[in-house]
């Protein structure tokens, strides 16, 4: 009985976060915050980031905080670095810890930013113009920074369903003016159990709006489902297939798919593709031809893991092609304790 009742939730949590996507229209750049849609882990990206059903990783707590709970770890730690694109670089480190039958709590942070870049201040020349000039500094270079710190919590309410809910502070800054906002994610992992078969559920950045001077950015909200199943398994092989659907506030639907090909336990070999995300198009107007606004494509990589008694130790690399500009390598390392 309490198997069912925890279907039926998960299953209408699903349909109420399509329902409320669905009616969304594409709007590019209606949101702020964009570096908080950059995949963290190397492993969730080569899967093409199809990860919202991916139980037990501390780097859920970037994607769905429910995954983050742990069952045979007491636990775990991971870092990141993102190589992104424009020599902009992406670090990332996330704790958790099972605190008795209370739950999985975990902390994590994001950050990203370039310094140095040459200014080009805007000047009035008009003496009459200067009351109204709003820009004070004189450096010939600045500085912007990106940073989001977050507290998860998640734990399993049943044998197989776990919930979970994120707090972050976002933060943004550029040249001596910043912004801050509040934002909550929350999540669901319910363990079906055939094939290791994981529907989940979750969305992300429900929060305030981030603002500078009198104009208000609200944050990359998304609603996302999504499930994993392991059709093929031999002995320490197993193949793992993931699927979600995200709908995000500014952009249409997405379909997100991958794979992990895992060998020994040891091995792991990933591919992944984001569907209706690479290669679309804008649609054009009366007095243009449409063009590609998207830059992201093929995503994939491996991993190699080993496990000795008490403490495991895994090291992923992931490779995404982009369209527009220069490829991205990430690379994580991720220790956990038992």
């Amino acid at each position: 009985m309490k198997t069912i009742r925890a279907s039926c939730a998960v299953f209408l949590a699903c349909l109420l976060m399509v329902h409320m996507g669905y009616p969304q229209q594409r709007k590019a750049g209606l949101t702020g915050a964009a570096f908080l849609k950059i995949g963290v882990g190397a492993r969730a990206v080569g899967l093409g980031s199809a990860v919202t059903a991916l139980p037990n990783d501390v780097n859920q707590m970037f994607w769905n905080p429910a995954g983050i709970a742990l069952k045979e770890e007491r636990l775990q730690a991971a870092f990141t670095y993102n190589r992104w694109i424009a020599d902009i670089k992406l670090y990332c480190s996330a704790v958790s810890y099972k605190c008795g039958g209370v739950g999985t709590i975990g902390v994590g942070v994001v950050t990203l930013g370039l310094s140095d870049i040459p200014a080009d201040r805007d000047i009035p020349i008009d003496p009459s113009l200067v009351q109204f000039q709003i820009e004070d500094r004189t450096t010939l270079v600045y500085d912007y920074r990106d940073i989001a710190v977050q507290v998860s919590f998640a734990r399993y309410v049943l044998d197989k369903l776990s919930l979970g809910a994120t707090l972050k502070l976002v933060s943004q800054s550029i040249d001596g003016q910043s912004a801050k906002a509040v934002a909550v994610d929350f999540g669901s992992v319910y363990h079906i159990g055939t094939m290791d078969w994981t529907i989940a559920a979750r969305f992300n950045n429900l929060g305030s709006d981030l603002k500078y001077y009198d104009i208000a950015f609200a944050l990359p909200l998304s609603f996302s489902i999504g499930t994993s199943i392991t059709p093929w398994r031999e002995g320490d092989n197993k193949l793992m297939l993931a699927a979600d659907a995200i709908k995000p506030q500014d952009g249409p639907q997405y379909l997100f798919a991958g794979g992990e090909l895992s060998i020994l336990n040891i091995f792991a070999l990933r591919g992944g593709y984001k569907f209706n995300y690479s290669g679309s198009d804008d649609g054009g107007t009366s007095t243009r031809k449409p063009f590609d606004n998207t830059i992201e494509g093929f995503s994939g990589g491996g991993g190699i893991s080993t496990t000795m008694e008490g403490y495991s130790v895994r090291v992923d690399y992931s490779f995404t092609k982009m369209n527009l500009l220069d490829n991205v390598h990430r690379v994580s390392v991720q220790i956990g304790l038992k």
